[in-house]
């Protein structure tokens, strides 16, 4: 028999209205940015908001993770485990961490993710972090899925895999070209983007290959329908990117991922949710009517030539249709699709630029722009922001609720009211009240009275009444006892929840290497003594001490040598240009391509 596993669907949380946002439409778990520390330095949040966060995802048996995923500074240390213990005592369920030095501290119990900042690629990896008393391992975006199920077999430890959001081009925690660049350190939250901006590429004798193409710009993460596939590799959080989104993201995003996942669970027993309580939205959740650069499942299968977004780095949206006529003031539209006044429409003109106007008015197929723009007849308009959609999803657009059970029976004093949820927690509240016969049937009013649990977290699906007579209770002292009931079932839900610990323990086993680089982002004495005890004799300061000559300032598995169609491996191409080849940005910086077939993968160095 397959023991049953725990699913989660893993949502981000910009702050607190994003988290509890996340919670009512669907997530089973968020994971939302430290007071300081966090690898989104711009999405840092107070320990009261943390703490609302907290209580709120635990009435539904969510669970609320934090990320602590800098790498720490020597005197950053004693704060950095001051917010921890915080954290701890107002109920976090785990802390995702990149910085080893962390482990070295003086912890409460909590449980430890290792963020996929912490270059979570090979099986060997995986099983040191899992042996070194990691709960959870944040899985490297680029794996396939042969390589997570290789993972799964070797190391038995809880998988997280991204399966939505923006992509970093290079791989997480190894990029260093925003801190050479403009100071900015990716590993300490800050990251400039630079992997957005348009570069010119050029080979080695000044051809220019590509012209003001955003070179290193990928498509946006979408693995809705892998989902089935990644649970079979073995993944048990499933997560979606995006602590910098808007809510209306989040919402529209994580409404898609229960529902998808839902139907899975539906026919796979061995599978189930990890939280209480079922949603039910005000819209019909549609993954193209939220921000995107258009969708890749990146290398879950192998590489494809679809993963580059090399015409803009900004959203595309929906297709609607093409352009059918253009005249003065007014577009007609070849589409089934139907526009709203004041739509967002983008669209690639013919020197592949990304253009867009807004839709002042619409008749049929006929789109009057607030500014006309210079469009042709044939090309494709996109939606970037649907006007009715994101209306709907301003407003409340989900409730959440638990399933329980009522029962009211009589007794020798009176009366007495039993609710019992979907996890089992079962609570008795007592109304005493001498017996008096109701001139009418009473049976339908009681459960009217009893099913009335709008403004609370609970949904009655059955109502039972256990009377020997037609008894009569006023409605208003049903409902106290209805107020009552509901008030000791939450208290019961809060104190039958349970925070998981996890002791920190110190562990000696080798580190898959002897020696560290600048690669293995150490910057503090305690991640330092970390390595040392599991077997490295040789530690590299991080590159933001250390400022490395001639530093790989890039590592990526997306490759321009394959994306222009000269792999010499997958496509077996001739390229007419003359290596090395350099992108130059538009602000001047210029750096150099090397391509590692062997590792499959291509590096960016300063000229």
């Amino acid at each position: 028999m397959k023991s049953i596993r725990k699913i989660e669907l893993l949502a981000p949380a910009k702050n607190l209205e994003g988290g509890m946002a996340a919670i009512d439409h669907g997530a089973d778990a968020v994971y939302i940015g430290a007071p300081r520390f966090g690898a989104r330095a711009a999405a840092g949040n107070s320990l009261e908001d943390i703490a609302n966060l907290v209580t709120y995802a635990h009435t539904f048996r969510a669970r609320v993770y934090v990320a602590l995923n800098t790498i720490l500074y020597e005197h950053e240390l004693e704060d950095a485990e001051k917010i921890i213990w915080q954290l701890y005592q107002i109920g976090v369920d785990a802390l995702i961490i990149q910085d080893m030095g962390i482990t070295k501290l003086n912890l409460p119990p909590i449980p430890l993710h290792a963020s996929t900042q912490t270059d979570n690629r090979t099986p060997e990896k995986v099983k040191f972090l899992a042996d070194a008393g990691f709960r959870r391992v944040i899985l490297a975006r680029e794996l396939s899925i042969e390589q997570i199920s290789a993972i799964r077999d070797a190391a038995n430890v809880e998988l997280e895999a991204f399966v939505h959001g923006a992509l970093c081009v290079s791989y997480s925690g190894q990029c260093y070209v925003s801190q050479a660049c403009y100071g900015r350190s990716a590993n300490r939250g800050e990251c400039a983007q630079f992997c957005r901006l348009a570069f010119t590429m050029t080979d080695a004798e000044g051809k220019v290959i590509a012209q003001n193409k955003h070179l290193l710009s990928l498509k946006d993460l979408n693995r809705s329908d892998e989902l089935e596939a990644l649970l079979n590799a073995g993944v048990t959080s499933f997560k979606i990117e995006g602590r910098l989104k808007d809510i209306s993201y989040v919402k529209n995003v994580t409404a898609v991922y229960r529902q998808k996942l839902d139907a899975i669970l539906k026919r796979r027993p061995e599978f189930i949710r990890s939280s209480s309580g079922k949603s039910q939205y005000t819209f019909k959740p549609q993954l193209d009517k939220s921000f995107s650069r258009g969708f890749t499942n990146y290398f879950l299968h192998g590489r494809t030539p679809d993963i580059h977004s090399f015409d803009t780095p900004k959203s595309l949206g929906e297709e609607m249709g093409r352009v059918k006529e253009v005249r003065k003031g007014c577009l007609t539209v070849a589409g089934i699709k139907s526009f709203n006044n004041g739509d967002g429409v983008c669209f690639i003109d013919h020197a592949g630029k990304l253009q867009g106007f807004r839709v002042n008015r619409v008749d049929g197929n006929k789109l009057y722009p607030q500014t006309m723009p210079i469009i042709s007849k044939g090309v494709l308009l996109y939606r970037n922001q649907d006007q009715e959609f994101e209306k709907i999803l301003s407003r409340p657009s989900a409730e959440r609720k638990i399933a329980v059970s009522a029962l009211l029976a009589e007794n020798n004093f009176g009366f007495s009211l039993s609710l019992t949820d979907e996890d089992d927690n079962s609570i008795t509240v007592v109304l005493p009240k001498e017996k008096e016969i109701a001139r009418t049937p009473q049976a339908e009013n009681i459960r009217t009275q009893l099913a009335k649990l709008g403004n609370t977290p609970f949904d009655a699906k059955r109502t039972d009444i256990d009377f020997s007579a037609n008894w009569f209770i006023p409605a208003s002292a049903l409902a106290d006892l209805r107020r009552q009931a509901v008030e000791k079932l939450l208290s019961a839900r809060k104190t039958t929840y349970k925070q998981e610990v996890a002791p920190n323990k110190p562990s000696a086993h080798p580190y898959p290497q002897t020696s560290l680089t600048y690669l293995g982002n150490v910057s503090n004495t305690l991640a330092t003594k970390f390595y040392a005890s599991h077997n490295v004799n040789q530690v590299a300061s991080a590159f933001e001490l250390s400022n490395p000559a001639n530093a790989v300032l890039m590592f990526t598995k997306h490759c321009l040598r394959y994306s222009m169609g000269w792999c010499p491996v997958h496509q077996q191409g001739k390229s007419p240009y003359k290596e090395p080849y350099y992108l130059q940005s538009t602000d001047g910086k210029k750096f150099r391509l090397e391509f590692d077939c062997r590792n499959c993968e291509m590096k960016l160095l300063a000229e």
